[in-house]
């Protein structure tokens, strides 16, 4: 399978879905690989690409989390009650929830993006993971940085913690009204907000989320960033701004072996 994989460390897999991750695509909003259920995908298609995803990683598909996400702050804390529920309360307890955090092995947890910011973090140590939905609003309401947290609670040391940032609109695509310019004025994150040559200012959401993470304690040297800007390479990852809305979404997502 065609993924974007990143080096955490050993006994943990954590990658982003290619838009060819299980074949060549033909130019539709939802080719040709897609998993997030609720963007407008047909259901089958959905099914078929959990599936080979699923078989990939070594998984049945109850152990391949994806929230339903709203652009909130909100951290689901995933342990082993969650496999206890009934399949429909499953669904219930992942909506409206932009984080996932785990110490469960054998759990693929992941975020559905097309531009916002994916986040995976990873302790080895206290063996949890996470994974992170930032968009512009969930990056000023500082998600990453809640994330880590419920991470700490769960045994996480950020000095140990090792961050991985996926494909998502970069500096250079990401202009702005005045009022994303305020949100993030009132935040403290002034190095983000660019302004160089264009007539509209422009935000860097990468930088905004390593200074959260780094004002949290872990180190610039444990982040590493795919530097994939999505609106620039649409072919190869899905972009809403390019695409529209009803469009597919990128997959990313950690798990401990």
């Amino acid at each position: 399978m065609n993924l974007l994989e990143y080096k955490l460390g050993r006994g943990v897999s954590a990658f982003s879905t290619r838009r060819d991750a299980c074949g060549e695509t033909d130019g539709g909003a939802y080719s040709s690989f897609n998993i997030t259920h609720y963007c407008g995908d047909a259901p089958e298609h959905v099914a078929e690409c959990r599936k080979a995803l699923c078989a990939h990683l070594g998984i049945d598909d109850e152990h391949l989390v994806l929230p339903r996400q709203t652009h909130t702050d909100h951290v689901y804390v995933l342990d082993r009650k969650y496999f206890e529920t009934f399949p429909e309360m499953r669904w219930r307890l992942l909506e409206e929830q932009d984080a996932v955090v785990t110490c469960e092995k054998g759990v693929c947890i992941g975020v559905s993006t097309a531009d916002c910011v994916p986040v995976l973090m990873y302790d080895a140590e206290a063996e949890v993971i996470a994974a992170v939905h930032a968009g512009w609003r969930g990056m000023v309401a500082r998600i990453p940085q809640k994330a880590l947290v419920e991470m700490v609670r769960l045994g996480a040391d950020p000095k140990r913690v090792k961050v991985a940032v996926g494909p998502s609109i970069g500096p250079e695509s990401f202009e702005v009204g005045e009022e994303v310019v305020d949100a993030f004025l009132d935040e403290g994150f002034h190095p983000c907000i660019l302004s160089r040559q264009w007539a509209k200012p422009h935000i860097d959401l990468w930088q905004a989320c390593s200074m959260q993470l780094e004002e949290a304690g872990v180190s610039l040297r444990n982040m590493q960033f795919a530097g994939v800007d999505t609106f620039a390479r649409p072919d190869e990852f899905f972009s809403a701004r390019r695409l529209g809305i009803k469009s597919g979404r990128i997959f990313t997502g950690i798990m401990m072996k």
